[in-house]
């Protein structure tokens, strides 16, 4: 039965419901949510008839909130159904007309049924973040149809960048059976792992790339999207393992096949679901549903633009042992990092130790570049050096980096440094030993005998 209140107010409403149900007792009292339609003249009827199926499962009180013409006049038009208009619940029909169009969520206020839960669904486009919405925010669970909206692919894109705990979308309950048949398969041996996955649908079918994205966050494993004519929706999935491939295909939109290796071919029934079936199953949980959460923020991102997972290429880095590797092989010694940041290896300090002049003139451009490497001064002529311990150690050292970058002297005017150094050290250092390496030879030629 229809009870038609044009040109209302919404306390009118309200006391029209009342004596509905008083005076026919048709209304049931045990509604155990309230269902908020949001949607525009054309198709509200299809959506309160999805919701009147639904409500047979949940009964529930349905307000559909019917959104005119906003350049007439400020108007609101309501109908109360109930009895078989209305399913197992009761329908509060409300058009709005003008500048009450944009204020549908303070219409809806008086008509929420105390301490229930609010369910809020948008039938073809919604708000780009639901969870932000007036109506959005009264609600725990928000249900959107990104396969209705204008661009359905595009759509889905803004459910993905605003997704909140408690949003889902009817494109995701589309695909139930389709997921349960593939988790079914893989759940009989052998157990195998997916090496790869090819998801064919519509190239506007968003329900496909939900199933791609699936496939990709929980079998880690590379997905590729191929992407049919326009309108097709889901037409099949291939997963390949290494004993064969489970190949699960609909090209009639009616029967699907089923192939597993070693299995003869099952056919089954996979007609596409109506609205009414997947709003009734969005109805069965009131809590988010992390899984939906999961694909629609982080699968998603896992599908390339072609519909392939995306795979970072793995760059080489150079190491420092890499670049003074040629130079070190070229004359048969092994470079490692602390030999080429020391100026060579211990070899190559051998050979410099027993430079000849004809030896250091074939010196390598890779040994004089250690030495540079190393902070190696310009050698010091040795003739100066003082006759001191501290004094010999630089002289060992200056002769040894003057061996490596090249020096042509020999090395006798230093063996005697030593020794003399080694002759002055127990006298703890005289005046004599601050003067060139020649004053102590001429003192021994002057001392008596």
């Amino acid at each position: 039965m229809i009870y038609d209140l044009p040109d209302t107010t919404t306390g009118a409403v309200n006391k029209k419901i009342i004596d509905v149900r008083e005076s026919g007792g048709a209304v049931a009292l045990g509604r155990v949510m309230t269902l908020v339609i949001v949607t525009d003249e054309g198709p509200a009827e299809e959506a309160i008839r999805a919701a009147n199926d639904a409500s047979r499962e949940h009964p529930c009180r349905v307000i559909a909130l019917v959104r005119g013409n906003r350049r007439g006049a400020n108007r609101l038009d309501a109908q109360i159904r109930v009895g078989g208009d209305a399913g197992a619940s009761e329908v509060i029909v409300l058009r709005l007309y003008g500048l009450l169009a944009d204020h549908a969520h303070s219409v809806a206020i008086p008509f929420l049924l105390p301490d229930a839960p609010i369910v809020a669904w948008w039938p073809t486009d919604c708000p780009d973040v639901p969870a932000q919405d007036p109506i959005g925010r009264m609600a725990q669970r928000r249900i959107t149809d990104a396969a209705r909206a204008r661009s359905p692919i595009k759509a889905l894109q803004q459910r993905a960048a605003g997704h909140a705990p408690g949003d889902s979308d009817l494109a995701w309950s589309r695909i139930t059976l389709w997921r349960g048949l593939l988790a079914a398969a893989l759940d009989e041996p052998p157990y195998e792992p997916v090496l790869a996955a090819t998801v064919n649908g519509g190239s506007d079918s968003p329900s496909t790339d939900l199933l791609a994205a699936w496939l990709a966050l929980y079998l880690k494993c590379p997905v590729r999207r191929e992407r049919a004519a326009a309108g097709r929706g889901m037409i099949g999935v291939t997963l390949d393992r290494r004993s064969g491939a489970v190949d699960l295909q609909r090209p009639d939109a009616v029967v699907a096949t089923l192939t597993q290796p070693g299995q003869p071919d099952r056919r089954i029934a996979l007609a596409p679901r109506q609205d009414r079936d997947c709003l009734a199953e969005e109805l069965r949980r009131l809590d988010p549903d992390d899984v939906f959460g999961e694909v629609v923020t982080r699968g998603l991102a896992l599908l390339a633009s072609d519909g392939a997972t995306k795979k970072a290429p793995v760059k080489a880095v150079p190491r420092k042992t890499d670049r003074a590797a040629p130079a070190a092989q070229a004359h048969g010694a092994t470079a490692s990092t602390s030999d080429t940041l020391a100026g060579g290896d211990a070899e190559a300090n051998d050979t410099a130790a027993d430079t000849t002049p004809e030896a250091a003139a074939k010196a390598t451009p890779a040994k004089k570049a250690g030495a540079k490497k190393a902070g190696a001064k310009k050698a010091t002529p040795v003739t100066k050096a003082a006759p001191t311990k501290a004094g010999a150690t630089k002289a060992g050292a200056t002769k040894a980096g003057a061996k490596k970058a090249g020096a042509t002297k020999k090395a006798t005017p230093v063996t005697k440094a030593t020794r003399v150094a080694k002759a002055t050290a127990a006298t703890k250092a005289t005046p004599a030993a601050k003067g060139p390496a020649k004053a102590p030879a001429r003192t021994a030629k002057a001392s008596p005998s």
